[in-house]
């Protein structure tokens, strides 16, 4: 049970969420276009910029870097690399693939790894959170507030985006965030910013820029030494 819950809140710090009361015609409007990318979506790359925000201490740490999504039939797959602000060498390097989610500190050259199991269905709902899911998939996962029309900066063009406000319909979702807020770009399929929020007041803020759709990804930046100590979890 706690490792399912650390690797839930791993899953949901990476990807890279009140109630639906009414199914508005707008809102459902917003599932169909993402239903249509959905079907075309090969795969996603971006830049990416950290803030997680720590109550307690009210803090702000910073961390930005790069990432991908990748699907291939039914498989989905994803990279990430995290520098610390004002860093060169990375901080942390993140792969998921075929239900293995693995966790890299070069600082220690030390892997974590989780595997999914049971879950990897649900865990791969936080991977496609904005990034080629479906409006479907969204929907059978989250209720959903539709909070309006926004414009947002995707680093080359301002974007029409729809804030949608989600909770998790899993109780073990919810407790380690009461909801998520994304930014999605219903056109694309593709979130421009994602806000979680947990239930001690910390958030985790992501802005997605610099976004290249259907590209081919060389997923060499984001290869995890082999001969790095991994410790199963």
């Amino acid at each position: 049970m706690q490792t399912n819950h650390r690797l839930n809140a791993m899953m949901l710090a990476i990807f890279s969420a009140t109630a639906l009361t009414a199914q508005t015609p707008k809102l459902q409007s917003v599932l169909d276009q993402l239903d249509a990318a959905s079907a075309h979506f090969k795969s996603a790359q971006a830049t990416v910029r950290y803030d997680n925000y720590t109550r307690v201490v009210r803090a702000d740490e910073i961390q930005t870097g790069t990432m991908y999504v990748e699907r291939s039939g039914s498989t989905n797959r994803m990279g990430a690399v995290f520098f610390d602000q004002g860093a060169k060498a990375p901080a942390r390097v993140i792969n998921y693939d075929s239900g293995m989610l693995q966790l890299y500190t070069p600082g220690t050259n030390q892997v974590d790894v989780f595997k999914a199991g049971d879950n990897q269905a649900k865990y791969e709902s936080f991977l496609t959170l904005g990034f080629g899911g479906s409006g479907k998939a969204l929907k059978q996962a989250w209720d959903i507030n539709d909070q309006g029309t926004e414009m947002l900066s995707d680093g080359t063009q301002q974007v029409s985006t729809e804030k949608l406000d989600l909770v998790s319909k899993d109780p073990s979702v919810q407790s380690t965030f009461k909801h998520v807020t994304i930014w999605v770009d219903p056109v694309r399929g593709i979130s421009l910013k994602q806000k979680f929020f947990a239930p001690d007041g910390d958030t985790r803020t992501a802005e997605y820029t610099n976004i290249k759709l259907n590209a081919t990804v060389d997923t060499k930046p984001y290869a995890i030494s082999k001969k790095a100590n991994r410790i199963p979890h």
